[in-house]
């Protein structure tokens, strides 16, 4: 019986399947070898082809299912019903070669065709992003659509799904709705884009992706945070590279009462000139400026004003200047006093009071 069923195996077939498999690897081995040949140096274009060439490969065993056992039952036999239509095996390769293409051309497109388009239009980066997000997601929806179109759904049978699905956002789905549409706002409008320094509920962090539903932002401790799109639109939210990436720092310093004040304004635009010296950010205009805030309890209150272009240098800027003013303080032999209090004690109890006495 055994022997009967290993003499009905379909051997031809496998045969054919087995050989059509080895001539796809030995395809991609000498398309790769012609390629590398041809594109000495190792380039977008020659990534692209070599990606095309790989999709070819691997999706080849699909096609050739398809045209090799196109007569075959088991390829035609129906599945399941939409409507009308007969879902069956043949139709379902048919769509998932369709969408896996699509997904492939959108990649080789973003990865190693768009950045030529980008470099020599010399775009932003958050201006890549949207265009990337958008390329991709007008292939898939035309890949989706023209799928169910080659299955043969009838696109209009989808409307009572359509409503179905309105009622469900309606009622369940607000908030995904809300952070999809935002992140479209997001994505055109541009109030923050990939690249982006924030400053949220007081966490300074880089917008590192705008996706469908929520922004990730990356913090100076590295670490990810997970941001819905519709705080952006309702929150308020610090972007330091909006429109323009010049910012201000303030440094605030102390000096003690007797100080020459002209002294300290000299020492703080003498630092503000060697960190101008030393750093392609700091900008020379608008100039410093020296702030004779105020008289403290125990000091004299000064602000140095510094303009920078970068808005990521704030932190290390900061550290970099409150060296150099410290420094340059006690070259000088400027003071800088700390808070004194002095302690009246109106009443005590009379045994702190007598033992006091006693010890003395």
């Amino acid at each position: 019986m055994s022997t009967n069923l290993f003499n009905e195996w379909p051997w031809q077939d496998i045969v054919m399947v087995a050989g059509f498999i080895v001539f796809l690897f030995l395809t991609r081995w000498i398309a790769g070898v012609l390629i590398n040949r041809l594109f000495r140096e190792k380039g977008s274009v020659q990534k692209a082809a070599l990606s095309l060439i790989n999709w070819v490969v691997f999706n080849g065993l699909l096609l050739f299912v398809i045209f090799y056992f196109s007569d075959s039952a088991w390829l035609l036999y129906p599945l399941f019903t939409i409507g009308q239509v007969d879902i069956t095996l043949f139709l379902i390769i048919i769509a998932v070669l369709i969408i896996t293409f699509a997904y492939r051309l959108s990649k080789i497109l973003n990865e190693h065709l768009l950045p030529f388009f980008f470099e020599r239009h010399h775009l932003d980066k958050g201006i890549q992003f949207t265009m990337e997000r958008v390329v991709h997601y007008v292939i898939m929806v035309v890949a989706v659509l023209v799928s169910l179109t080659t299955v043969g759904i009838d696109l209009s049978a989808l409307t009572v799904f359509a409503g179905v699905l309105g009622v469900g956002i309606g009622f369940g789905m607000q908030n995904i709705a809300s952070n999809f549409i935002s992140g479209l706002i997001l994505l055109f409008e541009r109030p923050i884009k990939v690249g982006d320094r924030v400053l949220i509920d007081d966490v300074i962090g880089d917008v590192e992706k705008i996706s469908m539903r929520a922004t990730v932002v990356r913090t100076l401790e590295n670490e990810h945070i997970i941001i819905p799109n519709s705080y952006f639109l309702e929150e308020k939210v610090v972007n330091r590279s909006f429109a323009d990436p010049r910012l201000r720092l303030t440094i605030p310093i102390g000096v003690a009462y007797g100080t020459d004040v002209q002294k300290v304004k000299r020492i703080l635009l003498v630092v503000a000139e060697l960190a101008r010296q030393e750093n392609s950010f700091v900008l020379e205009s608008p100039a410093p400026y020296v702030n004779f805030k105020g008289f403290g309890d125990s000091s004299l209150d000064f602000e140095l004003f510094l303009w920078i272009s970068d808005p990521k240098e704030v932190i290390r800027m900061k550290s970099e200047l409150n060296f150099s003013i410290y420094e340059q303080l006690n070259e000088n032999g400027i003071e800088i006093p700390f808070p004194q209090r002095d302690l009246h004690i109106k009443s005590a109890p009379e045994s702190l009071l007598k033992g006091h006495q006693e010890d003395s």
